[in-house]
């Protein structure tokens, strides 16, 4: 059974089927293929790891479950354990290699698998230049612009806000898009993971700009030195990479490349109309 997921192909074996299997994958089946592909094989278990070192351990509250990830000398290891006591899902995959592997199963939450593979998903995609961004996108004149900002901050909001208040504007992603810049032409690209907003569009679009988005008592945008622009960008990238040198590497190699061509501002807000029509005018000239 193959399925098709943004710029990753997932195989699983026959008994990996029903609604569990279904409902995990199915935001994937929309997306088209991109800068990077990943092929997932499902294993009853994973080999041992010898010289393992623990990198970042954070919370996954979306299926309350804590996850350790961490590499030893072959390559990458996320574990997801449920608080509930159940067996972990662990995700491995090798320097360099599109072929990973998991022991998730039927028994696992489905949301255990979309993380794990949005989590190969970049550690294969960063290397040739694409990783998942955490932003919200929206598509105006065939393009793209995305709002940055932590977790509270309004990115929904002020996606929203464009789409009521300026003709034409369509979401594109609203947690997870993907971002490249081959050819010297950055690009951000639907993904399957969009938060808790279904939106899954088989599309990519030229970046117009890129929003880091501020709460206050006023509205008021700038743009950035090319040294602000990287430390606006950093946060929204796989925050795990950060504690390993050759993930973070390549992140700061694609960001850069990024803001050579792409714009990027400081927004800061109130969560109304005239905040989404000040980012429009600033990025689009009208």
């Amino acid at each position: 059974m193959n399925y098709t997921i943004a710029n990753i192909r997932v195989s699983l074996p026959d008994a990996c089927t029903g609604a569990h299997f279904t409902r995990a994958l199915q935001p994937f089946r929309t997306a088209e293929p991109g800068p990077a592909d990943l092929t997932l094989e499902i294993v009853s278990r994973l080999p041992d790891m010898p010289g393992y070192r623990e990198l970042y351990r954070f919370d996954f509250t979306d299926a309350d479950a804590d996850c350790r990830f961490g590499r030893d000398e072959a390559g990458y290891l996320l574990e997801i354990a449920p608080r509930d006591g159940s067996a972990p899902a662990r995700f491995r995959t090798a320097y360099g290699s599109a072929e990973t592997a998991s022991d998730f199963t039927a028994q696992h939450n489905p949301a255990l698998l979309r993380f794990g593979l949005w989590t190969l998903y970049n550690i294969a995609a960063v290397g040739r230049g694409a990783v998942a961004f955490h932003s919200s996108v929206i598509r105006f004149r065939d393009r793209g612009v995305l709002f940055l900002g932590e977790s509270g901050t309004g990115k929904s909001t002020h996606t929203r806000l464009w789409r009521e208040h300026i003709p034409g504007a369509e979401l594109l992603n609203d947690d997870s898009p993907i971002i490249s810049a081959g050819d010297g032409i950055p690009q951000v690209w639907g993904s399957p993971w969009s938060g808790k907003t279904p939106c899954y569009r088989n599309e990519h679009l030229p970046i117009a700009a890129i929003v880091r988005l501020s709460q206050a008592p006023h509205n008021r945008i700038r743009r950035l030195r090319p040294i602000e622009a990287i430390g606006a960008l950093l946060p929204s990238a796989p925050p795990a990479f950060c504690r390993d040198e050759q993930l973070q590497d390549n992140v700061c190699t694609l960001l850069s490349q990024v803001i050579e061509s792409v714009p990027v501002y400081h927004l800061e807000c109130l969560p109304d109309a005239d905040a989404a029509r000040l980012s429009c005018q600033t990025v689009f000239g009208e």
